[in-house]
Parts: C-alpha cells; structure tokens; sequence
C-alpha cells in the first residue's frame, strides 16, 4: 500500500480511506512503511489515513529545521483542504506534530505523540563516527527497538546509506540540533488539544521518563504504556497500538 505514492506539487504521500483525516508523521530515520499497520487498519474503522513524505532531505541547509517541517506540513494540509484533522507523529514527527498543533490549534482535533522529540532526545546526533562501519550501524538501529529483530536488513540498508550520504547526514544532524534547541516544556502546558501519549516502555530513545513530563506538562492527555517495546511502538506492537489509539478516539467521541 505504501509503494502507491501520490505525487502533486511538491508534495509526495500515501492515502487510503474516507471519513476522518488522520495525518501521519513519520520520524527523522523513519519513512512511510513504518505505518503499514496503522494505514491498513484505520480506513476500515471509517477514517481517512494520509501519510506525507516530510522533506527532511531536501530542505535548504539553512532552512533544515523542525519550524520548516512544520510549515511544509500546514501547507499541505491548506493543499488537501483537511481541517479536523487528528496528527499521529513518531519521534522529530511527533515534535512537528506538536508544534504544529501549537501554531495552529484550530486545524487539529487530536494528537498523538509515540517516541516524540520536543522535551528530550537521546538522539544519533554523535556525529555518526563510524558510519562508514555497517556493523556499528546495525547496532545503533536495532538499539532502536526492545526486539532487535524488527530491524531488518533493509531498514538498516537504509539507515547506512544515509549516514552515509554526506547531504543527508548534514541535514539529519542539522534537524537533530534543531529538536535539541526548540525544547517545547514551556509551551506545552498552554495547549488545550486532547492529546495521547502511547510510549514504549523499554525506548532508550526518549526515555519513559520524557512520556511521564509530556504527561504532566500538557493539561489534556492521557498516556498509555506499551511494554516490551523500544522507540516505535507501531512497528514493534502494530495490533497493540492500533488498539490504543483506536480505543483513545473512540473515548474522546472523534
């Protein structure tokens, strides 16, 4: 399903469904596919799933921020004509989300952060001293998750290739430094939306300690504990997060 990309301007996505828009916000290593499970349970529940490509590759070096990503998402959302909609983010997509949400309330009727950025992030950003070594980056992904196997030899593939691309290492840093600086914990506690929190128990990532904070700080929001589970939730747990979330739409009447 995701192989069906669309293609309009300068925008590249994924949808499948009628009903509800739910916006998905894939992270800074991540890409579409890590939502398979979401894309093909959703739109039989009566919600329209939309995934877009997040330029985090081709920005201008001077414009690679999470601000930018931000604004590239509510252009999209002006270029789709969505309102309502309910964003689903996952680690720096997760930050966008929120400050998406932040800029402008008036177009989200829910979010749901998964491994976010925003308050803390135990991040990739050393550097990549050995990205030349396959091995060391095979490690540093299957850190990702509580069950290394999840990932496989293609995500890894991925991973080195662009650690090992010079433009995109810039930029993957670049956006790195820019979650790092835009530390939300003070305006988080002035936003209204509802909000869910589903977290990995085990994320080495963004600690369960960072899901607790988000809980605290956002005056809305309920939070939900996947346990056996590292930074991506809805890659390691698909059926366990499908039911999450669902569940947490169906409590809030969305």
């Amino acid at each position: 399903m995701v192989d069906q990309i669309v293609e309009e301007q300068e925008f590249r996505y994924v949808e499948s469904g009628v009903g509800q828009p739910i916006i998905i916000l894939h992270g800074l290593m991540g890409g579409l596919s890590n939502f398979e499970g979401v894309l093909r349970f959703f739109p039989e529940k009566g919600y329209r799933v939309i995934i877009p490509e997040l330029p985090v590759y081709t920005l201008p070096i001077l414009n690679t921020s999470v601000k930018s990503l931000t604004e590239f998402l509510h252009r999209f959302i002006l270029h789709k004509g969505l309102k309502d909609v309910i964003l689903l983010g996952n680690s720096l997509g997760g930050h966008v989300g929120l400050l998406f949400t932040k800029n402008y309330p008036k177009l989200v009727r829910g979010l749901v952060i998964t491994g976010s950025s925003g308050l803390y992030e135990n991040n990739l950003g050393d550097g990549y001293p050995k990205r030349g070594d396959y091995e060391y980056i095979k490690e540093k992904s299957q850190a990702v998750f509580y069950d290394p196997n999840i990932a496989t030899k293609e995500i890894v593939d991925e991973v080195f290739e662009s650690v090992n691309d010079r433009n995109k290492l810039i930029r993957t840093l670049a956006l790195a430094k820019s979650a790092i600086r835009h530390n939300m914990a003070k305006e988080l506690p002035k936003m209204k939306t509802p909000t869910a929190i589903i977290w990995g128990a085990q994320d080495t990532v963004t600690p369960p300690n960072v899901a607790e904070e988000f809980n605290t700080l956002l005056p809305d929001s309920n939070l939900y504990w996947i346990d056996q589970c590292g930074h991506a939730p809805m890659m390691e747990h698909p059926d366990t997060f499908n039911s999450i979330f669902y569940s947490w739409l169906e409590l809030r009447k969305f």
